[in-house]
């Protein structure tokens, strides 16, 4: 069970509120009275209590039209901590998390799951922080042809689901921090690379990965067009704009972040992107203590909150998962949402585009 200081603020106010109060909360910091929550097969209830994860639901309606049928699609999105001791060899490390994460595509392809995906560097713990490179170069995988995505490509062809797997890729002998994606066939369509690298405190990305050199890739999946704004790029306005600009439906956000680093603002900025750009957000942080042991002796531990959310266009959002639990969470969307709130609000047609782009060519 987790402790209070564990518990997402959704759980607390869910326990803590009477009915009209839980309405009145929902529709402040929601955005609607009622979450929508789906109701769950009792084997995907079963099948959690199994595997100690968290499973929620919650669906996105758009109004009816006259000349489009909806385009309803089921969104996933996997927090999940790691399996072995950081320790513990590379293959053995990858093979425990591999376990873990089949099992949970598994149950988010019997609930009908059809674009899914997982955390920032999923197939690995986020040795970042040690300052140390050589001894985990065995993370490091080709974008096409590495461990994860022969692994993953099989899960696609049996579900029939668009899966988006964040790796460290090695490619010619350099690093990036890359998202790769793959259609319901089980065939590559490409990677993004992360665009913005931080260099704060012990978040010193540069010196171990290069900053992306793919643009803001926008993937043409077969139920949607997505694209992946990678961890520190929330950060980043133009980032999420650019997606949107090059047609972008559903943007996915896979992080590993600490509460020192902006706990605060997780539940803004992800929200944020949603309402300006017209298009769904997904946000995916991991969970769980890392502990690593430099080769000085000094140990380092991280810990991760979770709490990951999607949020629509209109700005309603989904609550939180769990702050320390393992946690599968769906979203059924209609993708009609994305056009009809961009003609409610008419932010394409007012952006004034022109004049910032004539601007920002003239910054020194």
């Amino acid at each position: 069970m987790e402790s209070s200081v564990n518990h997402s603020l959704d759980n607390l106010v869910k326990t803590s509120l009477n009915p009209d109060q839980i309405k009145h909360f929902n529709r402040v910091y929601y955005g609607r009275e009622d979450n929508c929550q789906i109701e769950l097969k009792p084997a995907s209830l079963d099948a959690s209590e199994r595997l100690e994860i968290e499973i929620a639901a919650y669906s996105f309606a758009a109004a009816k039209e006259e000349l489009r049928e909806p385009r309803s699609v089921k969104l996933g999105v996997v927090q999940h901590s790691i399996v072995s001791p950081t320790t513990e060899l590379v293959t053995l490390q990858r093979k425990a998390l591999f376990d873990k994460i089949g099992n949970i595509i598994d149950l988010a392809a019997s609930e009908g799951v059809q674009i899914l995906c997982l955390q920032e560097t999923w197939s690995m713990p986020f040795f970042l922080c040690t300052g140390e490179k050589e001894r985990w170069k065995g993370f490091a995988e080709s974008a096409e042809h590495g461990p994860s995505v022969t692994f993953l490509r099989e899960f696609a062809r049996k579900h029939s689901m668009v899966i988006i797997s964040p790796i460290l890729e090695e490619c010619d002998g350099a690093w990036w921090n890359t998202a790769v994606v793959m259609d319901a066939d089980g065939v590559y369509l490409g990677k993004h690379r992360k665009n913005h690298l931080p260099s704060v405190g012990s978040f010193s990305e540069t010196e171990y990965y290069s900053l992306g050199d793919t643009g803001h890739a926008v993937f043409v999946t077969r139920y949607g067009r997505v694209a992946v704004n990678i961890c520190y790029g929330r950060h980043h306005a133009l980032n999420w704009l650019m997606f949107g600009l090059n047609g972008a439906e559903v943007v996915f956000n896979p992080a590993a972040t600490i509460a020192e680093f902006g706990e605060g603002f997780w539940g803004i900025e992800a929200r944020a992107a949603a309402v300006a750009n017209g298009f769904y957000t997904c946000s995916i942080n991991r969970v769980g203590t890392e502990e690593f042991l430099r080769k000085d002796g000094e140990t380092i531990s991280r810990t991760y909150y979770g709490s990951s959310y999607v949020t629509a266009p209109n700005g309603c959002r989904t609550p939180g998962l769990s702050r320390s639990k393992d946690g599968l969470l769906i979203a059924e969307v209609d993708l009609n949402l994305c056009r009809q709130v961009k003609d409610h609000w008419g932010f394409p047609m007012t952006a004034r585009l022109d004049m910032y782009s004539k601007e920002l060519s003239e910054l020194k």
